[in-house]
């Protein structure tokens, strides 16, 4: 198992972790991706390399045996598991505690670490810098060092000697900007808008000592404890948005709606049209900014899904598909039109808004309670009546959200089905009363 951590955020550590994705699964291993925290961006090029889901490693979303219980369901068929860090190894919620770090997570599973130094400034300081993050928390194994942006040989021997006693130094990547992953404003671009990754592959794997760096983040393989899913007979149609502007969605709510009996149908409310017969929909975030002049333009899917909230057929929207829902979209000044199922107008802007989330539910998905995450540059104001389903908390405030008319439920947090299973099996319960009643109205 390795984990890949970085000294700070920039460091490279995604460039590396999917690197020695690549390079193993060259080797021909079953590689299992995972991130640390709720990020979609970098799970979603994990996917991309690895051919299976990349799931989500994280201390608040999760408890400790839940973590445990998740690698170990995971990485029940792999031979190999790469565990992405988030930001540096020991940030996280609080400057004083461990809490939603990658070191609380490494020492949870009990796996050693491979830090990452951006060696491009530093020479015999990069000795200070590894010692320091060593003997910073002593129940922690770092196992070695990857340098990354070395100079050169000289640059690299350098590095090496004041090493001399510490980690060993496992790997090392030429300074190359054709490595560096292009980013925007919320991470870096999808995979789609990338190249081949088995290049990053051959980089790394001629950089990293891959034999000696699976010898010393070998851990012993723990056995799942949780039981096997079973699956209800399929009793409902969902379409789920799926291309370049609604890409975020973690795996696990979708499985779980399938295991509630939903079938999946995936389309493109860009260029695509609404498939026939659904009993409910699934906006999830992503980039509806950069492609808002494409979904205004698409009559034929804003029509459909008009027609079909009118029938009373669920619509949960999270985020970009809150974005989608509403009346209208500002963009550089530019407003466009867009579901107009929620009396809401949103707009970019330069603020982050970001943090987990703590909500209690009501309306579509009943009463409970259910965790996730926020994270966009855009707001939405009220232009008219709308009902609330959420009840949401953040670390500083508390506040009524999820907007929702009828069926329709809209909300920027992205909630996470496995911290509440219930959610997936009452979707696919609203989706069966609906289309039940829709069948009476037309008998």
């Amino acid at each position: 198992m390795i984990v890949v951590a970085g000294t700070h955020s920039g460091v490279g550590k995604t460039t590396v972790a999917l690197g020695l994705m690549s390079a193993l699964r060259r080797r021909g291993l079953t590689v299992q991706p995972f991130k640390v925290g709720p990020d979609f961006i970098d799970p979603a090029h994990h996917t991309a390399v690895c051919g299976r889901p990349s799931r989500n490693l994280d201390g608040w979303l999760f408890s400790r045996e839940q973590n445990v219980e998740r690698f170990a369901r995971f990485t029940a068929d792999a031979d190999v598991a790469v565990v992405e860090g988030v930001m540096g190894l020991f940030d996280g919620r609080s400057g004083d505690s461990e809490s939603g770090s990658t070191a609380e997570i490494a020492k949870w599973l009990g796996a050693p670490v491979v830090l990452v130094v951006d060696a491009g400034a530093l020479a015999r300081s990069a000795g200070a810098l590894v010692y320091g993050f060593t003997h910073f928390d002593p129940g922690l194994e770092i196992a070695g060092v990857v340098l990354n942006r070395v100079g050169g040989p000289g640059h690299t021997a350098m590095i090496e000697q004041a090493l001399s006693g510490l980690p060993p130094v496992v790997g090392n990547l030429q300074s190359d900007p054709e490595l560096a992953l292009p980013e925007r404003h919320l991470g870096l671009v999808m995979p789609s808008e990338l190249g081949d990754s088995r290049i990053l592959g051959e980089t790394v794997g001629g950089s990293v000592d891959l034999d000696r760096l699976l010898e010393i983040t070998r851990i012993e393989r723990q056995a799942p404890t949780g039981r096997g899913n079973r699956r209800a007979p399929r009793s409902v149609r969902i379409g789920v948005a799926r291309d370049d502007a609604f890409c975020f969605y973690y795996p696990e709510n979708l499985e779980l709606l399938e295991q509630a009996g939903a079938e999946l149908i995936e389309f493109s409310p860009v260029g695509g049209t609404l498939p026939a017969g659904l009993d409910g929909l699934y906006l999830g975030g992503g980039y509806p900014e950069l492609h808002a002049e494409a979904l205004s333009a698409n009559s034929s899917v804003v029509g459909g899904i008009k027609q079909l909230a009118a029938s009373g057929a669920p619509v949960f929207a999270e985020c970009g598909g809150l974005m989608y829902v509403g009346q209208t979209l500002e963009v550089d000044g530019c407003e466009h039109r867009m579901c107009g199922l929620l009396p809401l107008k949103t707009r970019m802007c330069e603020r982050l808004s970001i943090g987990y989330v703590e909500v209690d539910t009501d309306g579509l998905f009943g009463r409970t309670t259910a965790r996730g995450h926020a994270f966009h540059f855009s707001e939405a104001s009220e232009t008219g009546s709308v009902g609330y389903s959420y009840r949401v908390r953040r670390a500083d405030r508390e506040v009524a959200e999820g907007f929702s008319i009828g069926s329709v439920l809209g909300s920027y947090v992205h909630l996470h089905f496995a911290t509440s299973p219930e959610l997936g099996e009452r979707f696919v319960a609203a989706c069966s009363r609906g289309r039940a009643s829709r069948e009476i109205a037309t008998a």
